[in-house]
């Protein structure tokens, strides 16, 4: 405000800049997309430090891989969404319920370090995920503020996308799904490739289930007519390349792809033999892979079923073992641990990719992720989209489609800025019920240490 003439202001002038400047407080008060103040005139959620949680709850579309939803509830009449990784069940999350309720939800890193010890690898890892998504819904309602704003900066305002070639052996039907696929906007695709390709052929598959140097010339005859069929300036990814394959069968099929240009060829190798349970011990697979990438040039992406970055990704980001990680968030720890993974491999020069093939929920708790990651690729998108023509219509608060032209904006609304469309959702439960309480899930079922008090 400019002072005149002998520099005092008159009470008019007086109370007109003071309404001013009200007015400039208000709008700074009340960001756009800020939550509107509830009915009363009372924004109850305006309390953070009195913000509780009092519930969580769970339902289960059906699909494919099953989509487990959980939902955590607080006093303040503000919920948030997540969900466990495809095909995993949603009692992996509510068997946490017991160490998160009366917890203030905004204090996000400390409540997640305390169900830390409860996670694993492969489908262990979807609870943990689960929970580090509800919160940050959660708290970017409070805050009026998108998830990825809880993250940091964003580096990207859309997403680039991934997507699974048709799998049919037919070739036209190939061909039409190619071209519906380009006519979508797709420019990367991933396909599977392995000796399931030829075992009807003799001789081309040995005793162990590998391609022989006969079937392998066969599959990459195959991989022509991918190639023809996509174009050869397209991106293109392999998975699945076999389940019984040892390291040097492994290097053959990877040299023998070397022509082929490829982005990447993901999760070359099975779980370590002998190793209990399934997928073993995973993490310390380092060496294998380190194995394989010094013999090629075809690069080499792995870490979808890894969880966190201290148990899982750092061996193989610190020995260069693969040239991509490749995570999938539902399973590494949630939006915040892919974020810190990514960064981690940033520092090595190492880019990601990010697996999915969950709910539009679950997609778009990986995009507020991968709009703050400097080094990233794409993000997979497997074909039930295409399959299901309800899949887009489960959640609301997005433009439609979610994938335009081969991207997914990242969305600018508070928290996730998607809600569960219930009417759809309630059309394709695997489960029934619909959030119904969970009352069996209220005592600690997972604990490490908890006393009884004293004894009469």
């Amino acid at each position: 405000m400019a002072f005149k003439g002998n520099g005092r202001l008159s009470r008019r002038r007086l109370l007109g800049g003071a309404a001013a400047c009200g007015s400039l407080l208000k709008s700074v008060e009340s960001p756009a997309g800020a939550q509107s103040p509830q009915p009363g005139g009372v924004n109850r959620n305006s309390a953070p430090s009195k913000l509780r949680i009092t519930d969580m709850r769970a339902c289960r579309i059906a699909s494919g891989l099953d989509y487990p939803i959980i939902r955590i509830d607080t006093n303040q009449g503000v919920s948030g969404f997540g969900e466990v990784r495809d095909a995993g069940v949603e009692g992996i999350a509510l068997v946490l319920k017991p160490h998160l309720v009366g917890k203030n939800p905004l204090n996000i890193e400390p409540l997640l370090d305390s169900i830390r010890k409860f996670s694993n690898h492969l489908h262990l890892g979807g609870g943990y995920s689960a929970v580090d998504i509800a919160l940050h819904d959660i708290a970017g309602k409070v805050y009026g503020v998108p998830c990825w704003r809880l993250l940091g900066s964003r580096y990207r305002d859309r997403v680039r996308v991934y997507c699974h070639l048709p799998s049919t052996a037919d070739p036209k039907a190939f061909a039409e799904g190619v071209r519906l696929r380009k006519q979508m906007g797709f420019t990367f695709f991933k396909t599977s490739w392995s000796a399931n390709l030829v075992a009807k052929v003799p001789g081309a598959v040995n005793a162990n289930g590998a391609a022989t140097e006969k079937g392998l010339k066969l599959m990459c005859e195959i991989l022509d007519m991918i190639r023809d069929a996509i174009g050869w300036e397209a991106e293109l990814a392999l998975d699945h390349l076999g389940y019984r394959l040892r390291v040097n069968d492994c290097i053959r099929y990877v040299k023998a792809l070397e022509p082929y240009q490829l982005t990447f060829a993901e999760d070359v190798l099975p779980a370590l033999p002998g190793e209990l349970g399934h997928g073993g011990n995973i993490s310390r697979d380092w060496r294998r892979y380190k194995e394989i990438k010094e013999a090629t040039t075809t690069p080499l992406a792995a870490g979808e079923d890894l969880f966190g970055l201290e148990e899982g990704f750092v061996d193989f980001i610190d020995n260069r073992a693969i040239d991509i990680v490749h995570i999938e968030p539902l399973t590494a720890g949630g939006i915040r641990e892919t974020k810190r993974i990514a960064d981690y491999a940033a520092m090595k020069s190492i880019p990601t990719a990010v697996h999915c093939c969950v709910s539009p929920l679950g997609t778009i708790a990986d995009v507020h992720a991968i709009a703050t990651i400097r080094d990233f690729l794409a993000l997979e998108r497997n074909s039930i989209f295409l399959d299901l023509p309800w899949w887009q219509d489960l959640v609301t608060g997005i433009p439609k489609p979610i994938i335009q032209n081969g991207y997914i904006p990242v969305p600018d609304k508070p928290g996730l800025g998607v809600e569960l469309n219930e009417e759809v959702v309630r059309q394709h439960l695997r489960v029934p019920g619909y959030f119904e309480p969970t009352p069996q899930f209220d005592k600690y079922i997972l604990d490490d240490y908890r006393p009884g008090g004293p004894v009469k």
